[in-house]
């Protein structure tokens, strides 16, 4: 394997933290923080698609894949960040060091691709809608999903084969693709330039320019049926799903565009090291911190996602909602009445006919007025 035959210039120091122990109790702290609340929020996100799952749309699909990544990569590889910070050193070392640079690679290319797949569809469905609406389709979208994975994992296996290496971060708590390996061989060399220029830039590239496009499409539209004083509730709820996208693209390349100057620049620089360690350490922990937000992002900009929240939520716990009671009368004096339940966020009918109750009891009313008239008419005849 790779790994091996560059053990020449790699020593097991290369796996020691390059940190203070305090400050490395820190890193896995902040990791830890990114752990729970990505697990949190990605987990609550799959259970709603899973409850809606025949109400969802095709784009939403590409969402689910989101917090697909976003869920697994958290519980699959950071533990094992969290627990060499603890430690003051990478547990494992070679082992373990392919295996987080591997997954987290393969986990990081499919989130780029899902989003950028994400910026293109709605770019398509937004600007030109009528020439492909034949491809918007659910079976299209499952196969942009899984050809994100498949385009991720083949292409972060070529390190396995000699094309590339997996190594240690210049902090020593973490492992990434060895981007100074374009000063070591051809392969490597090439392996890195492709990684930035066709898996990196590339995407970044169709996702900028699909969400201004969409964003100027949005907005000249919203403009026309304004000065017209149309509200059009289906381009209403376009917006905001083109609002959702936007935030979710722009929060992923502000979380990544640290991490990836500061390894950019690493490529072409000869030495050793050219700054300090805790300047790789605060872009990679920005960089982390991608995994976070997307959900709240969801529940903001998605109504469906928070009335599906919120009938969980009520569900579980019914008291947090209370009940509500109200009578619906047609007219004044109509049968039959009726009774509705309501629960806050889900709502629940009863319908209860009155009808029966109400004459029953008329009936009661009259058969006593017969017997008092009848008590009378005896006294009357007597006096």
């Amino acid at each position: 394997m790779a790994l091996n035959s560059s053990g020449d210039h790699r020593t097991v120091s290369a796996f020691t933290s390059k940190l203070t122990p305090a400050a490395d109790i820190c890193v896995g702290l902040v990791i830890l923080s990114v752990v729970l609340l990505s697990v949190l929020g990605n987990g609550l996100v799959l259970v709603l698609c899973y409850r809606r799952r025949k109400k969802m749309v095709g784009s939403e699909l590409l969402c689910v894949n989101l917090a697909v990544v976003d869920f697994l990569c958290c519980i699959c590889f950071y533990p094992l960040s969290i627990l060499s910070s603890f430690h003051h050193c990478w547990l494992g070392e070679n082992i373990t060091c392919v295996y987080y640079g591997l997954g987290c690679y393969i986990f990081g290319l499919c989130g780029m691709f899902t989003i950028a797949a994400i910026s293109i569809i709605r770019y398509l469905k937004t600007c030109h809608r009528l020439v492909y609406a034949v491809w918007l389709k659910g079976a299209n979208i499952k196969i942009a999903c899984c050809s994100t994975w498949l385009i991720a994992a083949v292409w972060s296996s070529f390190p396995l084969f000699g094309w590339g290496e997996y190594v240690p971060e210049p902090y020593g708590l973490s492992c990434t693709v060895a981007w100074r390996g374009y000063h070591t061989s051809a392969k490597d060399a090439f392996y890195v330039i492709c990684s930035f220029a066709l898996f990196t830039m590339v995407p970044i590239l169709l996702i900028v320019v699909s969400q201004c496009q969409i964003l100027y499409e949005v907005s000249r539209f919203s403009h026309l049926l304004s000065a017209r004083h149309i509200r059009n509730n289906r381009r209403y709820a376009e917006k905001q799903l083109s609002v959702m996208f936007f935030c979710i693209s722009l929060g992923f390349i502000i979380a990544w565009a640290p991490y990836t100057i500061v390894s950019f620049l690493f490529i072409f620089h000869k030495g050793s090291q050219y700054m300090a360690p805790e300047g790789f350490v605060f872009p990679a922990l920005f960089a982390k911190s991608s995994h976070i937000y997307n959900p709240f992002i969801y529940f903001y900009f998605n109504k469906p996602f928070q009335k599906e929240l919120r009938c969980m939520l009520l569900s579980l716990w019914p008291r947090l909602g209370g009940n509500q009671v109200g009578v619906d009368i047609a007219e004044v004096h109509q049968y039959p009445i009726h009774i509705q339940l309501q629960e806050r966020g889900c709502v629940q009918k009863k319908n209860v006919d009155l009808s029966r109750v109400i004459t029953h009891s008329k009936s009661k009313r009259r058969a006593k007025a017969k017997k008092k008239t009848k008590n009378r008419t005896p006294t009357a005849t007597m006096s």
